[in-house]
Protein backbone atom coordinates (compact mmCIF):
# COMPACT_ATOMS: atom_id res chain seq x y z
CA UNK A 1 0.00 0.00 0.00
CA UNK A 2 1.24 3.48 -0.82
CA UNK A 3 3.32 4.83 2.03
CA UNK A 4 1.44 8.14 1.79
CA UNK A 5 -1.90 6.48 2.49
CA UNK A 6 -1.60 7.55 6.12
CA UNK A 7 -2.71 11.04 5.11
CA UNK A 8 -5.89 9.55 3.64
CA UNK A 9 -6.54 7.97 7.04
CA UNK A 10 -5.99 11.37 8.67
CA UNK A 11 -8.48 13.07 6.33
CA UNK A 12 -11.08 10.33 6.80
CA UNK A 13 -10.62 10.40 10.57
CA UNK A 14 -11.03 14.18 10.71
CA UNK A 15 -14.24 13.98 8.68
CA UNK A 16 -15.69 11.17 10.79
CA UNK A 17 -14.95 12.85 14.12
CA UNK A 18 -16.29 16.18 12.85
CA UNK A 19 -19.58 14.70 11.66
CA UNK A 20 -20.06 12.36 14.64
CA UNK A 21 -19.27 14.89 17.35
CA UNK A 22 -21.16 17.62 15.55
CA UNK A 23 -24.28 15.46 15.33
CA UNK A 24 -24.01 14.38 18.96
CA UNK A 25 -23.24 17.75 20.54
CA UNK A 26 -25.93 19.66 18.67
CA UNK A 27 -28.38 18.92 21.49
CA UNK A 28 -28.11 22.44 23.03
CA UNK A 29 -29.53 23.82 19.76
CA UNK A 30 -32.59 21.61 20.12
CA UNK A 31 -33.06 22.20 23.84
CA UNK A 32 -35.50 25.12 23.75
CA UNK A 33 -37.53 23.87 20.76
CA UNK A 34 -37.86 20.41 22.31
CA UNK A 35 -39.01 21.86 25.63
CA UNK A 36 -41.53 24.13 23.91
CA UNK A 37 -42.85 21.37 21.67
CA UNK A 38 -43.09 18.52 24.18
CA UNK A 39 -43.39 20.17 27.57
CA UNK A 40 -40.49 18.10 28.87
CA UNK A 41 -38.32 19.76 31.50
CA UNK A 42 -35.04 21.28 30.42
CA UNK A 43 -33.31 19.33 33.19
CA UNK A 44 -34.73 16.08 31.82
CA UNK A 45 -33.65 16.88 28.27
CA UNK A 46 -30.20 18.00 29.42
CA UNK A 47 -29.82 14.80 31.44
CA UNK A 48 -29.74 12.99 28.09
CA UNK A 49 -26.46 14.74 27.28
CA UNK A 50 -25.03 13.99 30.73
CA UNK A 51 -25.92 10.32 30.35
CA UNK A 52 -24.52 10.34 26.83
CA UNK A 53 -21.21 11.71 28.07
CA UNK A 54 -20.87 9.01 30.72
CA UNK A 55 -21.93 6.30 28.29
CA UNK A 56 -19.46 7.55 25.72
CA UNK A 57 -16.58 7.19 28.15
CA UNK A 58 -17.49 3.69 29.30
CA UNK A 59 -18.31 2.47 25.80
CA UNK A 60 -15.04 3.87 24.44
CA UNK A 61 -13.10 1.26 26.40
CA UNK A 62 -15.15 -1.56 24.89
CA UNK A 63 -14.99 -0.17 21.37
CA UNK A 64 -11.23 0.34 21.61
CA UNK A 65 -10.64 -3.22 22.79
CA UNK A 66 -12.92 -4.57 20.05
CA UNK A 67 -11.04 -2.62 17.39
CA UNK A 68 -7.81 -4.33 18.45
CA UNK A 69 -9.45 -7.67 17.69
CA UNK A 70 -11.47 -7.03 14.53
CA UNK A 71 -10.04 -3.79 13.17
CA UNK A 72 -11.30 -0.22 13.04
CA UNK A 73 -13.49 -0.45 9.94
CA UNK A 74 -16.18 -2.80 11.35
CA UNK A 75 -16.28 -0.79 14.60
CA UNK A 76 -16.70 2.51 12.76
CA UNK A 77 -19.43 1.13 10.51
CA UNK A 78 -21.43 -0.30 13.42
CA UNK A 79 -20.98 2.91 15.42
CA UNK A 80 -22.11 5.05 12.47
CA UNK A 81 -25.30 3.00 12.14
CA UNK A 82 -25.82 3.16 15.91
CA UNK A 83 -25.41 6.95 15.91
CA UNK A 84 -27.92 7.34 13.09
CA UNK A 85 -30.38 4.95 14.77
CA UNK A 86 -30.18 6.80 18.07
CA UNK A 87 -30.81 10.17 16.43
CA UNK A 88 -33.71 8.79 14.37
CA UNK A 89 -35.38 7.30 17.46
CA UNK A 90 -34.76 10.50 19.46
CA UNK A 91 -36.23 12.64 16.66
CA UNK A 92 -39.47 10.63 16.74
CA UNK A 93 -39.69 10.12 20.54
CA UNK A 94 -42.98 11.00 22.19
CA UNK A 95 -41.82 10.39 25.77
CA UNK A 96 -38.86 11.75 27.67
CA UNK A 97 -37.76 8.25 28.70
CA UNK A 98 -37.46 7.11 25.08
CA UNK A 99 -35.59 10.30 24.18
CA UNK A 100 -33.14 9.84 27.04
CA UNK A 101 -32.54 6.20 26.09
CA UNK A 102 -31.95 7.09 22.45
CA UNK A 103 -29.71 10.09 23.06
CA UNK A 104 -28.05 9.15 26.32
CA UNK A 105 -27.76 5.45 25.50
CA UNK A 106 -27.48 4.80 21.77
CA UNK A 107 -25.97 8.11 20.64
CA UNK A 108 -23.69 8.24 23.68
CA UNK A 109 -22.48 4.68 23.14
CA UNK A 110 -21.70 5.39 19.50
CA UNK A 111 -19.74 8.51 20.42
CA UNK A 112 -17.16 6.44 22.27
CA UNK A 113 -16.37 4.38 19.19
CA UNK A 114 -14.59 6.97 17.08
CA UNK A 115 -11.57 8.37 18.94
CA UNK A 116 -9.81 5.14 20.10
CA UNK A 117 -9.96 3.14 16.83
CA UNK A 118 -9.14 6.08 14.57
CA UNK A 119 -6.22 7.20 16.71
CA UNK A 120 -4.95 3.63 17.01
CA UNK A 121 -4.87 3.30 13.22
CA UNK A 122 -3.41 6.76 12.64
CA UNK A 123 -0.41 6.33 14.92
CA UNK A 124 0.39 3.06 13.17
CA UNK A 125 0.88 4.82 9.84
CA UNK A 126 3.31 7.50 10.99
CA UNK A 127 6.75 7.76 12.45
CA UNK A 128 8.28 11.10 11.48
CA UNK A 129 5.07 13.18 11.56
CA UNK A 130 3.06 11.22 14.10
CA UNK A 131 2.17 14.12 16.44
CA UNK A 132 1.06 16.33 13.56
CA UNK A 133 -1.03 13.50 12.10
CA UNK A 134 -3.04 12.81 15.26
CA UNK A 135 -3.45 16.55 15.82
CA UNK A 136 -4.94 16.92 12.36
CA UNK A 137 -7.40 14.10 13.06
CA UNK A 138 -8.68 15.92 16.13
CA UNK A 139 -9.16 19.12 14.12
CA UNK A 140 -12.49 17.54 13.20
CA UNK A 141 -13.60 17.75 16.81
CA UNK A 142 -12.72 21.44 16.93
CA UNK A 143 -14.48 22.21 13.66
CA UNK A 144 -17.63 20.28 14.62
CA UNK A 145 -19.33 22.92 16.80
CA UNK A 146 -18.52 25.68 14.32
CA UNK A 147 -20.13 23.77 11.44
CA UNK A 148 -22.79 21.48 12.91
CA UNK A 149 -24.27 23.89 15.45
CA UNK A 150 -25.19 26.68 12.98
CA UNK A 151 -26.44 24.09 10.48
CA UNK A 152 -28.64 22.40 13.09
CA UNK A 153 -29.96 25.80 14.17
CA UNK A 154 -30.77 26.73 10.57
CA UNK A 155 -32.65 23.47 9.94
CA UNK A 156 -34.53 23.79 13.21
CA UNK A 157 -35.74 27.28 12.33
CA UNK A 158 -36.93 26.10 8.91
CA UNK A 159 -38.44 22.70 9.67
CA UNK A 160 -38.54 22.16 13.45
CA UNK A 161 -36.29 20.13 15.69
CA UNK A 162 -37.61 16.70 14.72
CA UNK A 163 -36.96 17.14 11.00
CA UNK A 164 -33.61 18.82 11.71
CA UNK A 165 -32.40 15.95 13.90
CA UNK A 166 -33.66 13.35 11.44
CA UNK A 167 -32.00 15.09 8.49
CA UNK A 168 -28.68 15.40 10.30
CA UNK A 169 -28.77 11.72 11.28
CA UNK A 170 -29.22 10.63 7.67
CA UNK A 171 -26.59 13.06 6.41
CA UNK A 172 -24.14 11.85 9.03
CA UNK A 173 -24.61 8.23 7.97
CA UNK A 174 -24.12 9.08 4.29
CA UNK A 175 -20.83 10.84 5.05
CA UNK A 176 -19.45 8.49 7.70
CA UNK A 177 -19.99 5.08 6.08
CA UNK A 178 -17.73 5.62 3.04
CA UNK A 179 -15.17 7.50 5.13
CA UNK A 180 -15.02 4.57 7.56
CA UNK A 181 -13.93 2.24 4.76
CA UNK A 182 -10.78 4.35 4.31
CA UNK A 183 -9.51 3.87 7.89
CA UNK A 184 -7.28 0.90 7.14
CA UNK A 185 -4.50 -0.41 9.31
CA UNK A 186 -0.92 0.05 8.22
CA UNK A 187 0.55 -3.14 6.73
CA UNK A 188 2.13 -5.18 9.50
CA UNK A 189 5.36 -5.54 7.58
CA UNK A 190 5.68 -1.79 7.13
CA UNK A 191 4.35 -0.40 10.41
CA UNK A 192 7.05 1.45 12.32
CA UNK A 193 8.11 -0.01 15.60
CA UNK A 194 8.75 2.49 18.34
CA UNK A 195 10.59 1.55 21.43
CA UNK A 196 8.93 1.14 24.74
CA UNK A 197 10.15 2.43 27.99
CA UNK A 198 12.86 0.55 29.72
CA UNK A 199 11.25 -1.68 32.27
CA UNK A 200 7.79 -1.24 30.74
CA UNK A 201 5.39 -4.05 30.07
CA UNK A 202 4.30 -2.91 26.66
CA UNK A 203 2.37 -5.78 25.25
CA UNK A 204 0.05 -8.60 26.07
CA UNK A 205 2.86 -11.10 25.63
CA UNK A 206 4.63 -9.75 28.70
CA UNK A 207 1.58 -9.68 30.88
CA UNK A 208 -0.31 -12.77 29.76
CA UNK A 209 -3.37 -10.80 28.69
CA UNK A 210 -4.28 -7.88 26.46
CA UNK A 211 -5.54 -6.04 29.52
CA UNK A 212 -2.22 -6.46 31.28
CA UNK A 213 -1.01 -3.18 29.80
CA UNK A 214 -3.63 -1.40 31.90
CA UNK A 215 -1.78 -2.51 35.05
CA UNK A 216 1.54 -0.99 34.04
CA UNK A 217 2.97 2.18 35.65
CA UNK A 218 3.17 3.76 32.20
CA UNK A 219 -0.57 3.43 31.66
CA UNK A 220 -1.28 4.68 35.19
CA UNK A 221 0.66 7.89 34.45
CA UNK A 222 -0.98 8.27 31.03
CA UNK A 223 -4.51 7.79 32.36
CA UNK A 224 -3.88 9.88 35.47
CA UNK A 225 -2.52 12.82 33.48
CA UNK A 226 -5.42 12.61 31.01
CA UNK A 227 -7.92 12.51 33.90
CA UNK A 228 -6.43 15.52 35.68
CA UNK A 229 -6.08 17.50 32.45
CA UNK A 230 -9.77 17.09 31.60
CA UNK A 231 -10.90 17.62 35.21
CA UNK A 232 -8.98 20.91 35.19
CA UNK A 233 -10.50 22.48 32.07
CA UNK A 234 -14.03 21.01 32.05
CA UNK A 235 -15.33 23.25 34.84
CA UNK A 236 -13.97 26.50 33.37
CA UNK A 237 -15.24 25.57 29.90
CA UNK A 238 -18.73 24.84 31.22
CA UNK A 239 -19.10 27.81 33.58
CA UNK A 240 -17.16 30.62 31.88
CA UNK A 241 -20.19 31.84 29.91
CA UNK A 242 -22.12 32.28 33.17
CA UNK A 243 -19.12 33.98 34.76
CA UNK A 244 -18.82 36.39 31.82
CA UNK A 245 -22.52 37.30 32.14
CA UNK A 246 -22.01 37.95 35.85
CA UNK A 247 -19.14 40.26 34.89
CA UNK A 248 -21.49 42.26 32.65
CA UNK A 249 -21.27 40.63 29.22
CA UNK A 250 -24.44 40.04 27.23
CA UNK A 251 -25.48 36.38 26.86
CA UNK A 252 -24.72 36.44 23.13
CA UNK A 253 -21.28 37.97 23.62
CA UNK A 254 -20.53 35.57 26.47
CA UNK A 255 -21.51 32.58 24.31
CA UNK A 256 -19.12 33.76 21.61
CA UNK A 257 -16.24 33.01 24.00
CA UNK A 258 -16.76 29.35 23.08
CA UNK A 259 -16.25 30.15 19.41
CA UNK A 260 -12.99 31.93 20.19
CA UNK A 261 -11.79 28.93 22.20
CA UNK A 262 -12.76 26.60 19.37
CA UNK A 263 -10.83 28.54 16.74
CA UNK A 264 -7.82 28.86 19.04
CA UNK A 265 -8.00 25.11 19.68
CA UNK A 266 -7.59 24.43 15.96
CA UNK A 267 -4.39 26.46 15.83
CA UNK A 268 -3.26 24.85 19.08
CA UNK A 269 -3.60 21.37 17.63
CA UNK A 270 -1.46 22.25 14.64
CA UNK A 271 1.13 24.23 16.61
CA UNK A 272 1.51 21.64 19.36
CA UNK A 273 1.60 18.80 16.84
CA UNK A 274 4.47 20.35 14.89
CA UNK A 275 6.29 21.30 18.10
CA UNK A 276 5.94 17.78 19.54
CA UNK A 277 7.47 16.27 16.40
CA UNK A 278 10.43 18.63 16.71
CA UNK A 279 10.93 18.97 20.47
CA UNK A 280 9.45 15.78 21.89
CA UNK A 281 5.93 14.92 22.99
CA UNK A 282 6.61 14.86 26.73
CA UNK A 283 8.19 18.34 26.83
CA UNK A 284 5.39 19.92 24.79
CA UNK A 285 2.72 18.18 26.86
CA UNK A 286 4.13 19.48 30.15
CA UNK A 287 4.47 22.99 28.72
CA UNK A 288 0.89 22.89 27.45
CA UNK A 289 -0.46 21.69 30.78
CA UNK A 290 1.37 24.47 32.59
CA UNK A 291 -0.03 27.04 30.17
CA UNK A 292 -3.50 25.61 30.74
CA UNK A 293 -3.16 25.91 34.54
CA UNK A 294 -1.92 29.50 34.35
CA UNK A 295 -4.70 30.42 31.94
CA UNK A 296 -7.37 28.93 34.17
CA UNK A 297 -6.12 30.83 37.23
CA UNK A 298 -6.00 34.09 35.26
CA UNK A 299 -9.81 34.05 35.00
CA UNK A 300 -9.88 35.17 38.64
CA UNK A 301 -8.56 38.57 37.50
CA UNK A 302 -10.62 38.94 34.32
CA UNK A 303 -13.61 41.30 34.13
CA UNK A 304 -13.76 42.86 30.64
CA UNK A 305 -15.07 41.04 27.56
CA UNK A 306 -11.90 41.76 25.57
CA UNK A 307 -9.87 40.13 28.33
CA UNK A 308 -12.18 37.09 28.20
CA UNK A 309 -11.52 36.81 24.47
CA UNK A 310 -7.76 37.07 24.88
CA UNK A 311 -7.71 34.49 27.63
CA UNK A 312 -10.00 32.20 25.61
CA UNK A 313 -7.43 32.27 22.81
CA UNK A 314 -4.61 31.20 25.12
CA UNK A 315 -6.62 28.62 27.01
CA UNK A 316 -8.25 27.18 23.89
CA UNK A 317 -4.86 26.78 22.28
CA UNK A 318 -3.50 25.06 25.38
CA UNK A 319 -6.17 22.47 26.04
CA UNK A 320 -6.87 21.97 22.34
CA UNK A 321 -3.19 21.42 21.66
CA UNK A 322 -2.46 18.90 24.40
CA UNK A 323 -5.43 16.59 23.82
CA UNK A 324 -4.03 14.75 20.75
CA UNK A 325 -0.65 14.20 22.39
CA UNK A 326 -1.93 11.46 24.68
CA UNK A 327 -2.39 9.17 21.68
CA UNK A 328 1.19 9.81 20.59
CA UNK A 329 2.51 9.03 24.07
CA UNK A 330 0.48 5.84 24.15
CA UNK A 331 2.08 4.70 20.89
CA UNK A 332 5.53 5.46 22.27
CA UNK A 333 4.96 3.12 25.22
CA UNK A 334 2.74 0.35 23.91
CA UNK A 335 2.64 -1.86 20.85
CA UNK A 336 0.20 -1.25 17.96
CA UNK A 337 -1.81 -4.39 18.73
CA UNK A 338 -3.13 -2.90 22.00
CA UNK A 339 -3.59 0.71 20.94
CA UNK A 340 -7.38 0.48 20.87
CA UNK A 341 -7.48 -0.97 24.37
CA UNK A 342 -5.06 1.59 25.79
CA UNK A 343 -6.71 4.61 24.15
CA UNK A 344 -10.20 3.35 24.99
CA UNK A 345 -9.32 2.99 28.67
CA UNK A 346 -7.49 6.32 28.74
CA UNK A 347 -10.44 8.05 27.08
CA UNK A 348 -12.77 6.56 29.67
CA UNK A 349 -10.72 8.12 32.48
CA UNK A 350 -10.71 11.46 30.67
CA UNK A 351 -14.52 11.39 30.37
CA UNK A 352 -14.77 10.73 34.10
CA UNK A 353 -12.52 13.74 34.66
CA UNK A 354 -14.71 15.85 32.39
CA UNK A 355 -17.77 14.87 34.43
CA UNK A 356 -16.29 16.36 37.64
CA UNK A 357 -15.82 19.92 36.39
CA UNK A 358 -19.39 21.09 35.70
CA UNK A 359 -20.92 19.65 38.87
CA UNK A 360 -17.94 20.68 40.99
CA UNK A 361 -18.03 24.21 39.65
CA UNK A 362 -21.75 24.46 40.32
CA UNK A 363 -21.28 23.27 43.90
CA UNK A 364 -18.48 25.75 44.54
CA UNK A 365 -20.56 28.62 43.20
CA UNK A 366 -23.63 27.60 45.20
CA UNK A 367 -21.52 27.25 48.34
CA UNK A 368 -19.37 30.38 48.11
CA UNK A 369 -21.39 32.62 45.78
CA UNK A 370 -18.43 33.12 43.47
CA UNK A 371 -16.65 31.34 40.63
CA UNK A 372 -13.23 32.32 41.96
CA UNK A 373 -12.82 29.08 43.88
CA UNK A 374 -13.67 27.10 40.76
CA UNK A 375 -10.79 28.68 38.87
CA UNK A 376 -8.40 28.34 41.80
CA UNK A 377 -9.27 24.69 42.30
CA UNK A 378 -9.15 23.95 38.57
CA UNK A 379 -5.75 25.62 38.26
CA UNK A 380 -4.45 23.47 41.11
CA UNK A 381 -5.73 20.36 39.36
CA UNK A 382 -4.04 21.59 36.17
CA UNK A 383 -0.73 21.92 37.99
CA UNK A 384 -1.17 18.40 39.31
CA UNK A 385 -1.64 17.22 35.72
CA UNK A 386 1.63 18.87 34.68
CA UNK A 387 3.41 17.34 37.68
CA UNK A 388 2.12 13.88 36.82
CA UNK A 389 3.18 14.30 33.19
CA UNK A 390 6.73 14.77 34.47
CA UNK A 391 6.57 11.16 35.71
CA UNK A 392 6.63 9.90 32.12
CA UNK A 393 10.05 8.34 31.60
CA UNK A 394 11.63 8.98 28.19
CA UNK A 395 10.64 6.37 25.64
CA UNK A 396 13.61 4.20 24.84
CA UNK A 397 13.55 4.42 21.06
CA UNK A 398 14.57 1.54 18.89
CA UNK A 399 15.45 2.77 15.49
CA UNK A 400 12.94 1.67 12.88
CA UNK A 401 12.94 1.98 9.14
CA UNK A 402 10.63 4.83 8.15
CA UNK A 403 8.67 2.62 5.76
CA UNK A 404 5.37 4.37 6.34
CA UNK A 405 6.45 7.83 7.36
CA UNK A 406 4.71 10.06 4.80
CA UNK A 407 6.52 13.25 3.94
Amino acid sequence: MNRHYGWVVVAAGALITCVAMGAMFALPVYLQPIAADTGWSRAGISASMTAGFVTMGVAGFGWGTLSDRIGAIPVLIVASVLLCSGLVIASQATSLGVFQFAYGGLVGASGGAFFPPIMAVTVGWFDKHRSLAVSLVTVGVGVAPMVATPFASYLTELHGWRTAMLSISIGALVLMLPASLLVRRAPASAAPETGETAGAEPSSSSTGTRFGVLRTPQFAVLAGTFFLCCAAHSGPIFHTVSYAVICGATPLAAASIYSVEGVAGLFGRLLFGVAADRLGVRLVLVAGLLLQAVGIYTYVHVRELTDFYMLAMALGMAYGGVMPLYAVLARDYFGPHVMGTVLGAATMTSCIGMAFGPVGGGWLYDTYGSYHWLYIASAAVGLAAAAMALAFPPAAGREAPPAVSPA
